[in-house]
């Protein structure tokens, strides 16, 4: 896959590029990440990009001849072009996941005040990434590019996507790590048993009742199979179901204190 970003500031995505996941999947050749600044297309004599907007206001607009000449530069057939935007739809994993699947991305970054209206007509989508304001579409693209990226066959372990939040769509499990006892906040004794049928049950019931209690847009959208009931109603009711019980008795030994 190709990842290309169009952007006034190109340094911002040193470090990105340089860093964890993103740096050894660009080693690994599963991703290319052009970013090529916007700037350098400029006709302007005094190489601006900007200007005040016609018919007056607060702020700086991005002039349309440097976005769209850039844009035209790094076109190849089949690209699919981003602008990010208030007006697009929000972005969410299952966008994240279609855009795993292109040949070639392209993050078109506004700045200043927002781009000359005209842009829009030259892109395939406009994208938001939330109701807030940001000074610019780099911290989108970043974060748009870190979530495909990790999607790549290669990038990351397969099994490492499988529980993850919002796949389900279900909030991922409570993890821990050593030691059992922090500061009195302790490692659930069952995830010592080593009974992992009746690990991956708590797990599952875990998912569950985050999600219930956390984001009730997302568990209104899952589909609860006759299992997952069974976990709720346990929940619900207070008590430890047998077979919880059961795998602590078995497994007490491993327990750790």
């Amino acid at each position: 896959m190709r990842i290309t970003i169009l952007t006034l500031f190109p340094t911002m995505f040193d470090g990105f590029l340089e860093n964890s996941i993103i740096k050894r999947a660009l080693a690994k050749k599963c991703v290319s990440v052009d970013v090529v600044g916007i700037r350098s297309f400029t006709k302007d004599k005094y190489g601006r990009t900007d200007t005040p907007p016609i018919g007056g206001g607060a702020g700086l607009i991005e002039k349309c001849q440097p976005i769209v000449d850039a844009l035209r530069s790094v076109r190849t057939p089949g690209s699919h072009a981003v602008l990010f935007s208030p007006r697009g739809g929000t972005y969410d994993e299952k966008k994240a996941q279609s855009y795993a699947k292109l040949d070639h991305l392209i993050l078109v970054c506004g700045h200043y005040e927002g781009v000359d209206e005209r842009v829009n007509h030259y892109v395939d989508e406009l994208l938001s990434i939330g109701d807030y304001v940001l000074t610019g579409g780099e911290i989108p693209a970043m974060a748009v590019s870190d979530s495909v990226i990790r999607l790549l066959d290669g990038a990351i372990a397969k099994e490492s996507l499988v529980d993850e939040s919002f796949n389900a769509p279900l909030l991922e499990y409570p993890q821990y790590t050593e030691p059992a006892d922090y500061e009195g906040l302790k490692v659930p004794p069952l995830l010592y048993t080593g009974d992992h049928g009746a690990i991956a049950k708590w797990r599952r019931k875990q998912s569950l009742d985050l999600t219930r209690k956390h984001r009730a847009d997302l568990f209104g959208k899952l589909e609860l199979t006759k299992q997952d009931k069974k976990l709720l109603a346990e929940l619900d009711g207070g008590e430890a179901p047998k077979w919880e019980t059961t795998a602590l008795e078995k497994g007490k030994k491993f327990i750790k204190k």
